[in-house]
């Protein structure tokens, strides 16, 4: 049996506990919220650091990847620095894979045509794997990165642009406190419509994380498609309310949870019991034949 423990700032309300197989191996998997403390989250990870086969970081990521260039957060890094024994996994690898499965599958299987759909990755920097993969398959993306993390308006229609503007700020914005860049802790049951939250209505498919999603969408999303990953019953029921038409989470369903890329990442590395290549996530996603969770939420 392995053990796999997520730690994340976002809300305590949200911790589930699973037992799952893979690869014919128990898993059990739990997610410990620390309402936006990394202090706890730092106190939790030195407790059990050597009594779990692997961490997952939550609500924040360690590194955001735009192409071949690497950022480390540093607010993040100290929550990271404490594990000494037990490897930590904030899921970014993961995500990139993952996300860019998923337009595959949905292109492959014709769930959704991509080509000319007017699409709002609500932040592209930190979706790098699946902004790429959109514009590849047609889409007419807008990348909300400035406006809904920085709050200016500057609006980026190019995954080119994306690149460039990213590698601009990524330097400075990796260095700010995780909570003024995105919701934590309590901040993550808070829906607040800003003004540029009519880029929801002006596009039909909104890709990117939930909480952002969550933070920004306003009550009337009639017809619209969402891409995104970790979600609880209750967040699709809130999508279903706003009129949500299709729901797909990058990461498979586990007993009922779509959990994130961390915890994927760090159930993988448990079993090989060791830190993986890319190459190696890649190979055991393949053998598990991993598919995106489809739900049809108003039809």
């Amino acid at each position: 049996m392995r053990k796999v423990v997520s730690v994340s700032l976002g809300s305590s309300k949200r911790d589930k506990s699973i037992k799952t197989t893979l690869f014919g191996l128990e898993i059990v998997i739990q997610r410990i919220g620390t309402d936006g403390s990394i202090q706890k989250a730092i106190e939790i990870i030195k407790e059990l650091d050597g009594q779990v086969d692997a961490f997952g970081l939550g609500g924040t990521d360690l590194y955001i990847y735009l192409g071949e260039e690497r950022y480390i957060l540093h607010s993040s890094k100290k929550i990271v620095q404490a594990a000494k024994i037990t490897p930590v996994f904030d899921g970014s690898i993961m995500k990139s894979i993952l996300e860019t499965k998923t337009i595959q599958f949905l292109t492959k299987n014709h769930v959704i045509d991509f080509n000319g759909l007017q699409t709002l990755v609500v932040c592209g920097s930190d979706r790098y794997g699946i902004s790429k993969a959109l514009e590849n398959s047609g889409a007419r993306v807008t990348y909300g990165d400035c406006m809904f993390i920085l709050g200016l308006p500057i609006k980026i229609n190019s995954f080119e642009k994306l690149g460039k503007v990213g590698k601009i700020i990524a330097p400075i914005v990796t260095r700010l406190p995780i909570s003024w860049l995105y919701p934590i802790g309590k901040s993550q049951e808070v829906n607040k419509p800003g003004r540029y939250s009519y880029l929801f209505t002006q596009n039909d498919l909104i890709v990117g994380d939930f909480h952002l999603i969550y933070k920004n969408m306003p009550e009337d999303l009639y017809g619209k498609t969402i891409i995104t990953n970790t979600v609880t019953n209750e967040n699709i029921d809130s999508f279903r309310e706003r009129g949500v038409s299709l729901l797909v989470t990058t990461t498979p369903n586990f007993e009922g949870r779509s959990f994130g890329t961390n915890v994927v990442e760090a159930m993988l590395a448990s079993i090989l019991k060791k830190v993986p290549s890319i190459g190696e996530f890649e190979n055991l996603i393949k053998r598990e034949e991993f598919k995106p969770r489809i739900e049809r939420l108003n039809y």
